[in-house]
């Protein structure tokens, strides 16, 4: 999903938007944000491959944002894309506000962009790799929101790479 999310339109941009505002070379963080932790993927500087960085324990918003933007700072990335956790009928529910609430807060921290990123089924895929790959019950629940992370982080790569090849596409030769 790539929508302005809040009323007037101010924290996230649509993807179009988004990607042009992107410094060259500069990775992007994906955040899978979640009541106890914040799962996190990073892409490489050519913007084609996410891996899973970390998995944040949740504590106090100020304490959160701290050690994300010291992340950020620390590998030179460009921008945030955070999965969007709508329901599967596409509303939103409480996850989403306190999604929302969370990306408000941290775009009055950091110039950085931010795009939403629709993460239904995410953790589910997520959690589906993870026993395909025979991963211990308690090693699932210790990775599952970086896979998630990484998840929603490939697909928006994925999809503003199809965007580039559709758009170089269209331009006269």
């Amino acid at each position: 999903m790539t929508a302005a999310d809040d009323k007037n339109g101010n924290y996230t941009l649509p993807l179009e938007a988004f990607v042009r505002d992107l410094p060259r070379a500069a990775r992007l963080i994906g955040i899978d944000v979640g009541s106890k932790t914040l799962g996190l993927a990073l892409s490489d500087v050519t913007r084609n491959i996410a891996s899973g960085l970390v998995t944040l324990r949740r504590s106090k918003f100020a304490v959160d944002a701290d050690r994300l933007l010291q992340l950020a700072t620390e590998h030179e990335v460009g921008g945030f894309v955070v999965g969007l956790p709508l329901n599967l009928d596409g509303s939103s529910g409480p996850r989403v506000q306190a999604t929302r609430a969370f990306v408000r807060n941290l775009a009055k921290l950091t110039p950085l962009p931010t795009l939403f990123w629709d993460e239904r089924l995410s953790t589910v895929a997520a959690e589906r790799m993870l026993l395909e790959a025979d991963v211990t019950r308690s090693r699932r629940a210790a990775v599952i929101d970086k896979v998630a992370a990484t998840l929603i982080l490939q697909g928006a790569l994925d999809r503003m790479r199809t965007m580039h090849a559709h758009r170089a596409s269209q331009e006269p030769t």
